[in-house]
């Protein structure tokens, strides 16, 4: 018990030998701070006594020295001024995001890259909202430049480089999608994606094995975005000879380093959007990351996420490239699914959280609000209000949008929160635009033998014809009849300028079609053409087998007349979702539209007859095979029946009177 209390009391004396040390290394004159009692005499005067240290001084007959002073001063209760404290703590926070800012800059000067982030709100017309997400990440360097390895990397992710160095890629666009867009509902997106997953990549002309290093680039890919795209082979793998051009600098016309591929069945989960957000230099710490939410991102119709890697220009010359990472991620939020019972929106409402600051590593970071149907605020109220405007022409079409800036301190108020909110003075849904090109695609026929594949695609366009790229990716199982491909338009036939078809071969690769149509103004454009089902190896069915097959949509590509003069500078500074698709005309502008996915059902096996047979070969077995089993092993020995109740009781009497038994 003595030691117990010898420790405690060595304890007490640390804490005040700690607390003496501490208050004797305060400086004096703290900012902020004001001590009292003090001298009213000047700025030099000395600090005024303590009544302890007058007492003292008197009764001994001693004056007090300066150090006295100083250290009874110490000890004395202290107020706080806090309008001084306050103004202290911001401008030590001016400081800092100064002190940031130079860092940045001086950053930026040493590696060359920066980083952009934006968001995009558009009312839609059918009363959902769609808010696309753009994250670019741009790098003045060169991967491939000989005598020199990149190895520091800052705002460009490393396991993308790497990637880029190791299979000597050129360009590279994933993306992974959930649901599929209602083009005639929603309108054009700013950057379309079929359903599931869709690759394709160029390699640069050095490589010498292009499937080889499409093969290894697909797992590697697969372990980084946590996604099946180990799958993709050769059986779903083509080589299209005039669909997706490079979308960077460089004019790449031998397609044999083009390779493209579909998973259309690939699910996209959250184990996939966690790694595409660690690719962004923030994360989803800080900045417009922060708002995806996986919960609320898949709670909706459309999700679309997706990683596109291509070399940009530097300036206007183009003496010079950059490497170019932009991040997309497109999601559309309804009524419906998001239990609302009027048309009102909110950052807080569609995401479940509110932006607090903009990433400290980006250049650029804005809000835009699509508000040309209420250039007046006759369709619904936006606050808070933004007082900046911006023009883009996107699609075709010029576009007015309210712009919030998150570099400016301005913009998130005194609470230091920003939550915009839109809504609605009625709760009518008006009617929308058609767009100009759209497409369908369905499988008509009966029975489990043949049947015929037609892809529609529209020209809404009252009075212009344009040419459209088609690109149909058949898998082997479905064999094309090719003498059966008819094209319409407006019930004659449209006569395709130019047709490209690889066929198939059973179990290595799939048909591949392409065609080069002109569409009439006005018109629907007809695709047919026939095929005949495989039956499959039994080995080859999914395990859902009665559920179908799935095939990857079509892929239209064409050059849509633009209502107003499109920017044809490709290093002109201007929002993110406009300057995507690289422009060379100004009467045009480029659009990619996907057709939905089809599910085909092929000859199925009753795979429930090997169970059943199973079962009654093994009932056989059992009971025949038992029983003779049962015959040769068992031993058989022969007993007396027991006698009778009779004779046992006369047996009895006998044994009594001693007469011989029965």
């Amino acid at each position: 018990m003595a030691a117990y209390r010898y420790s405690f009391v060595l304890l007490l004396g640390f804490v005040a030998l700690a607390s003496h040390f501490a208050c004797a290394s305060t400086p004096n004159n703290l900012d902020g701070i004001t001590e009292k009692p003090k001298s009213v005499d000047g700025p030099d005067s000395v600090p005024a006594e303590s009544a302890d240290t007058r007492e003292s001084s008197r009764q001994d007959g001693i004056s007090p020295s300066s150090e006295a002073l100083d250290a009874a001063s110490r000890w004395e209760a202290t107020e706080v001024d806090l309008n001084t404290v306050s103004y202290n703590g911001e401008k030590a926070a001016e400081n800092l995001r100064d002190e940031a800012a130079e860092m940045y800059d001086s950053a930026h000067q040493l590696y060359n890259d920066q980083f952009e982030e934006e968001l995009v709100i558009r009312p839609l017309h059918s009363g959902d909202i769609y808010s696309s997400f753009q994250f670019r990440t741009r790098w003045d360097t060169d991967f491939f430049q000989k005598g020199k390895k990149v190895t520091d990397y800052r705002l460009f992710p490393k396991s993308l480089g790497q990637v880029i160095t190791k299979f000597s890629v050129r360009e590279l666009h994933i993306s992974f999608t959930q649901g599929f867009w209602r083009t005639m509902q929603w309108g054009q997106p700013f950057l379309s994606a079929p359903p599931g997953a869709e690759l394709w990549v160029w390699f640069q002309d050095t490589v010498p094995d292009v499937d080889g290093a499409w093969k290894e680039l697909t797992n590697v890919l697969s372990g980084i975005f946590c996604a099946s795209l180990n799958f993709i082979d050769s059986t779903n793998t083509v080589q299209p000879s005039a669909s997706f051009k490079p979308l960077g600098v460089g004019n790449v016309t031998n397609h044999k380093f083009l390779r493209y591929a579909v998973l259309p069945r690939e699910i996209v989960c959250t184990e996939n959007l966690t790694p595409w957000k660690k690719l962004l230099p923030c994360g989803s710490k800080a900045g417009l990351a922060v708002l995806l939410k996986s919960e609320k991102l898949f709670h909706s119709s459309f999700h679309s996420q997706a990683v596109h890697i291509r070399p940009v220009c530097q300036d206007w010359q183009c003496t010079s490239t950059a490497w170019e990472l932009r991040q997309t991620l497109s999601v559309v939020f309804d009524l419906y699914t998001s239990g609302q019972s009027r048309r009102e929106w909110s950052l807080f409402k569609m995401f479940s959280r509110t932006l607090t600051e903009a990433c400290p590593l980006a250049s650029s970071s804005k809000i835009y609000v699509d508000v040309t149907d209420n250039s007046q605020g006759e369709l619904f109220e936006q606050s808070p209000a933004s007082p900046i405007l911006s023009q883009a022409v996107v699609l075709g079409d010029r576009r007015t949008y309210s712009v919030y800036d998150l570099l400016t301190p301005d913009t998130f108020g005194t609470p230091r929160s920003l939550n915009i909110q839109l809504r609605w003075k009625t709760s009518d849904a008006a009617a929308g635009l058609r767009p100009l090109l759209h497409g369908e695609r369905y499988v008509a026929g009966y029975g489990l033998q043949t049947g015929e594949i037609h892809t529609l695609i529209y020209n809404n366009h009252p009075y212009r014809a344009f040419p459209i790229l088609l690109l149909d990716s058949v898998p082997w199982y479905l064999r094309l009849y090719v003498h059966t491909l008819a094209v319409t338009s407006k019930n004659r036939e449209n006569k395709p300028s130019y047709i490209h078809y690889q066929p198939s071969k059973d179990r290595l690769r799939p048909h591949l079609l392409e065609m080069l149509i002109q569409l009439p103004p006005n018109s629907v454009t007809e695709v047919t053409v026939q095929f005949e089902r495989a039956l499959l190896k039994w080995t080859e069915y999914t395990p859902d087998p009665n559920h179908g097959f799935y095939v990857g949509s079509s892929v239209i590509s064409g050059l849509v007349p633009s209502i107003v003069a499109m920017g044809t500078n490709s290093t002109q500074e201007g929002p993110l979702f406009s300057s995507f698709f690289p422009c060379k005309e100004e009467s045009t502008y480029f659009v990619r539209v996907y057709t939905e996915p089809l599910l085909v059902t092929l000859p199925t096996p009753d795979f429930s007859m090997p169970y059943n047979v199973i079962c009654l070969t093994c009932t056989v077995v059992a009971v025949g095979y038992g029983s003779l089993y049962n015959l040769l092993t068992r031993t058989f020995q022969v007993e007396e029946p027991s006698p009778s109740l009779a004779k046992r009781l006369a047996n009895v009497i006998r044994r009594i009177r001693g007469v011989p038994l029965l």
